[in-house]
């Protein structure tokens, strides 16, 4: 039986010619298959992640010249009708896989290790020197003010999550929220436009020569705090790898307290996405630590 969504890539663009595809698992917030072994094609499961696919796609088309590594090119795309299941975009597929944490535990060479965190950093930097000026006159962004999305995120959490933590947990999260939303880090904050989602399943690498052939998922990308991607190279390898990273990046001494805070959120947002979008497997996975 064809999938569904074969039919839909096959209405929109009937000249594509379509040989095989399979599912891969690995979208928490899309549907993704892999058509002829050549191209991904993302289907949003969620209501708020089309508006996130259409950003999604202007941001792309924007900054592809604009960053070494390659990024997803959308050369086949749908949003006529604004639903599930209706909209999509596809794109050639990168070359790699994702560098998982056990993959990048295997490393063993220090020159190695060093020069992922050289590929790393430079297509951070890279993107986030994109002028943000520019960035909202022509795409239109809405700026993601740092302190307002953690404010309405502890909002979310105390509301919604609180009733299935511990009271212990409960304090421990107050206390983080409120003394990280009181205090001088946000000052700091100089925004720029961000990957939003900078972990070890977007990070795709080429083991045989241990260098990173591209980077993928920008479904949360927008004009944010930088200090939000080096969360996620903390939360995905480790404390002494995003050390690395963090001492090539200009300015960094002032990005780490906003970096340590941004980790400690990410299983509290997971478990919020399950409650939220009715997935039961993220909620569980997000919410286990605080039970």
């Amino acid at each position: 039986m064809t999938h569904k969504h074969i039919k839909t890539i096959q209405k929109h663009y009937p000249e594509l010619h379509i040989e095989d595809y399979y599912i891969n698992d690995i979208g928490q917030n899309n549907d993704v298959l892999i058509v002829n072994d050549s191209l991904v094609f993302r289907f949003p499961k969620y209501q708020d992640g089309i508006d996130q696919l259409r950003t999604e796609t202007k941001i792309l088309n924007y900054i592809k010249d604009k960053v070494l590594l390659a990024i997803p090119n959308p050369i086949y795309y749908s949003f006529d009708k604004l639903e599930p299941g209706d909209v999509f975009t596809g794109y050639e597929l990168i070359e790699g896989e994702p560098l998982w944490k056990s993959q990048f535990e295997s490393i063993k060479n220090s020159e190695q290790v060093q020069a992922l965190a050289d590929n790393l950093v430079s297509f951070l930097i890279e993107l986030h020197s994109i002028s943000i000026g520019r960035v909202r006159q022509e795409l239109n962004l809405i700026v993601n003010n740092p302190f307002e999305q953690m404010n309405q995120l502890y909002e979310k959490i105390r509301l919604k999550l609180f009733p299935y933590i511990r009271d212990e947990a409960q304090k421990e999260i107050s206390h983080s929220f409120e003394t990280f939303l009181k205090g001088e880090s946000f000052k700091a904050a100089d925004l720029s436009l961000i990957h939003g989602d900078f972990g070890a399943s977007n990070i795709l690498w080429n083991p045989e020569v241990s260098r990173i052939s591209g980077v993928i998922d920008f479904g949360g990308s927008g004009l944010g705090d930088p200090a939000y991607d080096f969360a996620g190279i903390l939360s995905s390898y480790g404390e002494e790898f995003y050390q690395l990273c963090l001492k090539k990046y200009p300015d960094s001494d002032l990005l780490d307290k906003r970096v340590k805070f941004y980790r400690s959120t990410f299983a509290l947002q997971e478990a919020l996405h399950g409650i939220e979008n009715n997935d039961q497997e993220a909620f569980e996975s997000g919410i286990k630590y605080y039970r």
